[in-house]
């Protein structure tokens, strides 16, 4: 499944029914329907679609879909480059939670599928070192969500096998670091 490519008025790109596409912070939609809706008292063209998981219904206006970042699933063939991007011993080094996760969340607003990855490798490594706050917990669960959907449509396998092949690859990444020390014991604290 190719990206599909800008229409000649630039209106956005050109979706059917059946279609799957992605849809930033969203994640993976079907569209379900295309056609015309009111919107703010004018009549629009609208891409109508389910999003998977949540079953969530959205309308977009077809000359708004590139402005919302609406894209075409990736390829089979950038599922590699996907994987290899999981794979990489990189981590964000920002200290700051609340960068870091502002960070983060542009990367998954921004709707691309490497930026998602990227956000998924870091959380996922920065988890093993010691844990994350419950908003970076819940940032890592929706970027792995999006990678593991967007990898099953792409490779036309269950949402379970992609989300195996992902936890793989990202235990694999981390399988030459040190595991993370032992929280002690009270009763090891030196509290004199």
């Amino acid at each position: 499944m190719a990206i599909k490519k800008l229409t000649e008025k630039g209106t956005g790109p050109k979706f059917k029914v059946g279609d799957y596409v992605v849809y930033p912070i969203h994640g993976v939609g079907e569209v379900t329907e295309v056609g015309k809706k009111l919107i703010l008292g004018k009549k629009m063209d609208c891409y109508i679609m389910e999003i998977q998981g949540s079953k969530m219904k959205v309308s977009i206006p077809v000359g708004r879909a590139i402005d919302v970042g609406i894209r075409s699933i990736i390829d089979k063939k950038e599922i590699k480059k996907v994987l290899t991007l999981l794979k990489k011993d990189e981590i964000d080094t920002e200290e700051d939670w609340k960068v870091r996760y502002q960070n983060n969340m542009n990367k998954i607003k921004s709707g691309s599928i490497f930026e998602v990855a990227d956000v998924c490798r870091n959380l996922y490594k920065r988890a093993y070192g010691k844990e994350l706050s419950i908003m970076e917990r819940k940032l890592y669960e929706s970027a792995y969500n999006l990678v593991k959907m967007e990898i099953a449509l792409s490779k036309g396998v269950p949402q379970e096998e992609a989300g195996n092949i992902v936890s793989d690859v990202l235990a694999a990444s981390v399988q030459g670091l040190a595991p993370p020390p032992p929280p002690k014991e009270v009763d090891d604290l030196d509290l004199e």
